[in-house]
């Protein structure tokens, strides 16, 4: 889904409460990673690897430039031989360290999951969690966004909200320090002493 489509369908979604809880938790992601310097890990079920969110926020922190949003994809069927971007498996949250951010995109409960999410928080990483708001992942989560199953919009379609989300603050923040910078070289130049005459 591109930007367009993506602004269409938060027309469509306007005075809905979606619009408000993508942009909060994809505003939530970004500070969490960013106030870190990185460090962002994603993860989905043995049966439900988010490749679609990876490659949103790989775009996203490119535009943006924001390159902490660019997570690290943690496949549960990673093999040794698969590309460096994709052979990434479930050992990487036992060994991540406080300051990262594990972000959690499932349909659904994992037991052997839930598991290891449990032992990363406790040793420091800050859990997010998009999917269906039952069970212990929720309890386990700093912050989540509940997707329920019947809802008007999928989990698919949530996980292109976030990401956009994620990578507009990123933008807008640029932007304001863009014209903070453009006004103090402005206010410098008018500042300064005039050049001398020779």
């Amino acid at each position: 889904m591109d930007a367009v489509r993506v602004a269409l369908l938060r027309e469509v979604l306007a005075g809905t409460e979606w619009l408000g809880a993508t942009r909060r938790f994809g505003a939530v992601l970004r500070g969490s990673v960013v106030s870190h310097g990185g460090g962002l890990l994603l993860v989905g079920t043995a049966a439900y690897e988010p490749w679609h969110l990876a490659a949103h926020l790989v775009d996203e922190a490119a535009w943006s430039g924001t390159p902490e949003l660019a997570p690290t994809l943690v496949r549960h069927h990673a093999r040794a031989g698969d590309p460096a971007h994709l052979a990434v498996g479930l050992g990487r949250i036992e060994a991540a360290r406080r300051g990262e951010t594990l972000l959690v995109a499932s349909p659904e409960g994992d037991p052997a999951l839930l598991e290891r999410v449990a032992d990363a928080r406790r040793s420091g990483l800050t859990v997010l969690s998009l999917g269906p708001g039952e069970g212990e992942l929720t309890a386990l989560s700093h912050e989540s966004l509940t997707v329920p199953d019947g809802s008007e919009l999928d989990l698919d379609t949530v996980q292109h909200l976030v990401s956009a989300a994620a990578g507009e603050c990123g933008r807008s923040a640029r932007a304001r320090r863009g014209l903070r910078d453009r006004l103090s070289r402005l206010a410098e130049s008018l500042t300064a002493p005039p050049p001398p005459s020779w």
